[in-house]
């Protein structure tokens, strides 16, 4: 087990195998799909995911979990929050004690509300877990422009091989954390106050009403993250306010789709039935959710989670956020 096992081939989860395996380590990728598997090793390129990019010949991808369990020994779990039981249970099959599992995945997971790293542990017999989250876009990652994440883990030896991997300066910067409940609070809540600036920006609100959301985004964030069981210093930090910058920002926003979705909420489109949120946007009613269970006032959270469940518009969530901050110190 000498490799990085990535699960999810997706366009993060593809570029990281590829910044990983160009700075000369063996990684491998595990997909689903057949078809991408086949045409990452046909072709040496993702089409649907990563557009134009050569891939590595020390990236492997393959269907197989035994091969990812036998030359993985830290694997990354990349797949939205709906599929990750699922992957979860599968690789619950094949994984032990001798491997350690991080999770990129910005959301609560299942029904329960569940931290990922919760049921990561619960559904494989992995123990040693953690979470990676911060302001790495693919695009910027297979550019080899600079990025930065965070890996959060009680375990120093998850943080230690996490570090091996995946601190490659100036491509990637990997900064450590023992905060897990508060980096992956912060991920996910940053998310849905992507949401929440997609649709301020549909309304063009302009630059000074949107920096007042943006300031009490991250002083409700804070609250919320503390009241999680995370530490008051992480949501400011790669994994909040970071991921929340990167992923509204006018270059990279349109790429993000929360933020995206948010637009369309501040332009009057409403989903279509059965349609497949991304996690940002389940975010929203999880963060809200969990701020009623914890009692904490979360206005932000409140009114877009309103707008999203069809029970108040993008204008009048705008309304009703102004009269909270102007009631607010």
């Amino acid at each position: 087990m000498t490799g990085l096992g990535v699960v999810g081939a997706g366009g993060f989860g593809t570029a990281l195998a590829a910044v990983v395996a160009r700075a000369g380590h063996e990684v491998v990728l595990w997909s689903t799909s057949a078809d991408v598997v086949e045409e990452i090793a046909r072709d040496r390129t993702s089409r649907a995911r990563l557009p134009g990019v050569e891939l590595p010949p020390s990236l492997h991808a393959t269907t197989d979990t035994r091969e990812l369990a036998e030359r993985a020994r830290l694997i990354v779990v990349a797949v939205s929050s709906t599929d990750v039981r699922d992957r979860a249970r599968r690789l619950g099959e094949v994984l032990d004690g001798r491997h350690m599992l991080l999770h990129a995945i910005g959301a609560a997971a299942g029904p329960e509300d569940m931290r990922v790293s919760e049921l990561l542990a619960e559904e494989t017999a992995v123990k040693r877990v953690g979470s990676l989250a911060g302001p790495a876009l693919p695009a910027d990652l297979v550019a080899g422009r600079f990025a930065a994440m965070v890996c959060a883990s009680p375990f120093d030896e998850v943080t230690a091989e996490a570090r091996r991997f995946l601190n490659l300066p100036p491509a990637l910067r990997l900064y450590t954390s023992r905060d897990l409940a508060g980096v992956e609070a912060a991920a996910s809540l940053s998310g849905a106050y992507g949401v929440a600036l997609g649709m301020a920006d549909s309304l063009e609100m302009g630059p000074g009403p949107r920096a007042v959301l943006i300031t009490r985004a991250v002083a409700e964030g804070q609250r919320l993250v503390v009241a999680m069981g995370g530490e008051a210093k992480t949501f400011p930090g790669l994994a909040g306010l970071g991921n929340l910058l990167v992923r509204t920002s006018a270059e990279s926003g349109e790429h993000a789709p929360g933020y995206r979705f948010g637009r369309a909420l501040g332009r009057g489109e409403r989903p279509d039935r059965g349609e497949r949120l991304p996690d940002s946007v389940r975010a929203v009613a999880t963060g809200a959710r969990l701020a009623a269970r914890l009692r904490q006032r979360a206005p932000i959270l409140e009114a877009i989670a309103r707008v999203v469940a069809g029970e108040l518009d993008a204008r009048g969530a705008a309304r009703l956020l102004s009269d909270t901050v102007a009631l607010e110190e």
